[in-house]
């Protein structure tokens, strides 16, 4: 018979009734697949696992068959009346194989991760076994009769997860031994056993499926909800009196101005527009009233500034933003590189979600006749 060095062994035989259906949670749809599927796959494709169990109920083969089709797994066994029970008989039918380790994983945990499962195999080169666990945060409190008795010391308390991992001698003795005992997990188990036991970083995205709400969140960790939408905007500002034009929060030499209530800025107004747009919050002068005096002769990088406030404040994030300057002149090209920079910094993004480009009309239209600019903008954000 070949030997495996690591076997996980998935246990699957419980019938979940704090959880309320008539299904047993383990198969339960999470994100288009049974609850155990999410868990049975964490495992198979984990490179450092040879072989994978599950332990199921004797009534569950068909919803075992139909979770697990297209995977490559050692038959199932029947677990017992108790988790105990479940575990070693799961470990007693890895006897021919001789694994030298095994994992023992909740099936109700789906969302455990690669190097969660690196670290627990990693502490056995040091301990006969090794629980992920995180620390307890709020005050503990030991009651009896509904009165609080003591507060426990929180720095010393720990919250068990799985896998759970032990080297495979060790753990099958220690529940041959424990056979009839109600323990809570095999850490425990291991304990009675004697067996030194570790403690290893778990995680939080690690728990425990035991109601509805835990299976939404579950549902919102694999499945999360992206509103991306995008939004345009437009401006236009004759030329006037002046020697610069302010582009892209950018002072651009020129023989002409540009008019306008604030500085007159067509890209940061065009592309402030089309964030608003994104988010359905209106438009540049329904924020700032081009007859407030506040806003005369204002920088336009507090307009944009703002809307990407807005998007902020909505939990939400600007993935690019594009803006094309209309005109025959001033040429743009030497200075392009600076506005990019300037609106990336106003929005406080990297550079290389922000494009500023420049076209001219052909001769064309007002702007090929040179009596203004125009700018449109595209923003794409995430909500």
């Amino acid at each position: 018979m070949t030997t495996i060095d690591t076997i996980a062994l998935i246990v699957a035989a419980g019938r979940g009734q704090r959880f309320g259906t008539a299904m047993p949670k383990q198969y339960l749809p999470l994100a288009g697949k049974p609850v155990l599927r999410h868990s049975l796959e964490r495992f198979v494709r984990h490179p450092k696992i040879g072989a994978v169990r599950a332990v199921i109920h004797g009534d569950d083969r068909p919803l075992y068959d139909a979770a697990a089709t297209g995977l490559t797994l050692l038959a199932p066994v029947t677990g017992g009346a108790t988790r105990q029970e479940s575990v070693r008989r799961g470990l007693e039918s890895l006897r021919d194989l001789k694994p030298a380790h095994v994992l023992i994983h909740d099936a109700a945990r789906p969302l455990v991760d690669a190097a969660l499962i690196d670290r627990m195999l990693g502490a056995l080169a040091s301990s006969s076994g090794a629980i992920p666990a995180l620390p307890v945060s709020d005050t503990v409190k030991r009651a009896e009769n509904g009165r609080v008795i003591e507060t426990l010391d929180r720095r010393t308390l720990w919250r068990a997860q799985t896998p759970q991992a032990f080297r495979y001698g060790d753990i099958l003795a220690a529940h041959a031994a424990a056979a009839g005992r109600e323990l809570t997990d095999d850490a425990a188990v291991a304990e009675a056993a004697g067996l030194a036991v570790a403690l290893v970083e778990g995680t939080e995205e690690n728990f425990k499926v035991t109601n509805e709400t835990d299976l939404r969140r579950a549902e919102q960790l694999l499945s999360p909800s992206i509103d991306v939408r995008c939004g345009n905007g437009f401006d236009v500002h004759r030329f006037g009196q002046g020697n610069q034009v302010m582009l892209c929060g950018i002072a651009v030499p020129h023989d002409q101005g540009l008019e306008g209530h604030s500085d007159a800025d067509v890209g940061l107004h065009s592309l402030t527009d089309a964030i608003l747009g994104a988010i359905g919050a209106g438009d540049i002068g329904q924020h700032f009233p081009p007859g407030d005096p506040r806003w005369r002769g204002a920088d336009s990088a507090q307009f944009l500034a703002h809307a990407g406030s807005l998007v902020s404040e909505r939990g939400g994030r600007i993935l690019s933003a594009d803006i094309t300057l209309i005109c025959e002149r001033p040429k743009v090209g030497a200075y392009r590189a600076a506005m990019v920079a300037r609106v990336a910094e106003i929005l406080g993004l990297d550079p290389s979600r922000i494009s500023v480009k420049a076209t001219t009309t052909e001769g064309l239209g007002f702007t090929g006749r040179g009596e203004g600019i125009a700018a449109q903008a595209t923003a794409t954000i995430a909500l």
